[in-house]
């Protein structure tokens, strides 16, 4: 959903943010499908530096500047506490924003969408699969040390920038209702799936009712804690930032520890058509316990500790519900490649729900022992 910029623009665009030097490239980089990445080199007395600047893709994101509101309070927050704290690279540890020269945290140009420019974290790599353990137990340490970082976040409530966007009760109820009007025919191709989604229709609001009733306390969570989210260093593996910060606002860290589960365990692809090959791999749910826990335990009351588990089966069962959903709905949301894929990748979400729900003692006893 990338919108095309020419490079002069880009060019123009950076000129416009705080840099000390002379700009010489800003190419497109990364490969995201969603905001607009340039890699800008300046060059400093010190030498050439680097910097990203984004084009926020308003046509995804419908409150631009409320997102980026957010962001410019996390960001300013991360660095202060790092600093605080005396760590010695508080400089990688969290993302920056450069100002504009009007001294803004993001442009508005003259067609109205919205730039960003952060600065580069040198040395360190997104990678899109994780392949072991040590890599999910440093993806799972970094997404919590970034919740504890934002535990105490001053100012009052984060903006809800995607309504409900982790309310299960309303993924089910949509698919009730997708269910209900059947206007592509399609369920009758989909029954199994279907009768999954309503047996397990009672757990939906397990977390979404412990939130209202404040058994469970509101957090400052990710939202998309996947392991290319995490930049590692290229030469100790370390996770070294947290990226991506579109998706942070108010939640639940179970949200985000459950996404851990549903993105890291499985060896699979998300739309695997071989069923054999999904089910949750205890090795990596007990990387992402030890990684999680040694960050987020310290905030995290007896009540969420207890939970993550529970939290693994319900976010991957979400997004199956967001899946069939949209399978029965005609396939409206998400991308396709073949007429079944967004009910293949109902199945595997589901399958790695039973492959969760056989280990879900284990699980139990792995997160009590830590």
């Amino acid at each position: 959903m990338t919108m095309t910029v020419a490079g002069k623009e880009v060019l123009g665009i950076a000129r416009a943010f705080d840099f000390t030097g002379e700009i010489l490239q800003a190419p497109p980089y990364g490969s995201g499908h969603i905001n607009d990445t340039f890699k800008v080199e300046v060059k400093a007395s010190y030498g050439p530096t680097h910097f990203l600047l984004q084009r926020i893709n308003h046509q995804v994101f419908r409150q631009p500047d409320e997102l980026m509101a957010n962001i410019e309070r996390v960001c300013a927050h991360a660095y202060a506490k790092l600093q605080q704290a005396g760590v010695p690279d508080a400089e990688r540890r969290c993302l920056r924003l450069i100002p504009t020269r009007s001294g803004k945290s993001w442009l508005v140009d003259a067609t109205g969408n919205r730039w960003r420019c952060y600065h580069f974290i040198e040395g360190a790599t997104g990678h899109d699969v994780i392949r072991t353990p040590t890599q999910a137990q440093a993806a799972a340490r970094s997404f919590g040390a970034f919740q504890a970082l934002l535990a105490d976040l001053p100012g009052g409530r984060l903006n809800e920038t995607i309504q409900d966007f982790h309310h299960t009760p309303s993924r089910y109820a949509r698919l009730l209702q997708a269910l209900a009007h059947d206007r592509h025919g399609r369920a009758a191709a989909a029954v199994p799936e279907i009768a999954f989604a309503l047996a397990r229709g009672q757990e939906v609001s397990v977390v979404v009712d412990a939130l209202r009733t404040g058994e469970l306390p509101e957090r400052v969570t990710h939202n998309d804690t996947k392991l290319n989210n995490v930049l590692l260093d290229d030469v100790t593996q370390e996770g070294v930032c947290v990226i991506d910060l579109d998706t942070v606002m108010p939640g639940s860290a179970l949200y985000d520890f459950g996404d851990l589960v549903r993105t890291s365990t499985s060896p699979a692809a998300e739309d695997e058509t071989d069923l054999a090959k999904i089910r949750m791999q205890f090795p990596m749910f007990e990387a992402l316990v030890r990684g999680y826990l040694s960050s987020a335990g310290g905030f995290l009351t007896p009540r969420e500790k207890s939970l993550l588990p529970f939290a693994g089966k319900l976010i991957t069962f979400e997004i199956g519900l967001r899946f069939l959903t949209d399978w029965l709905e005609g396939d409206t949301y998400f991308k396709i490649t073949r007429p079944t894929h967004n009910l293949d990748r109902a199945r595997t979400q589901f399958k790695l729900v039973e492959s969760i729900e056989a280990q879900l003692p284990a699980m139990q006893a792995c997160v009590d022992r830590a």
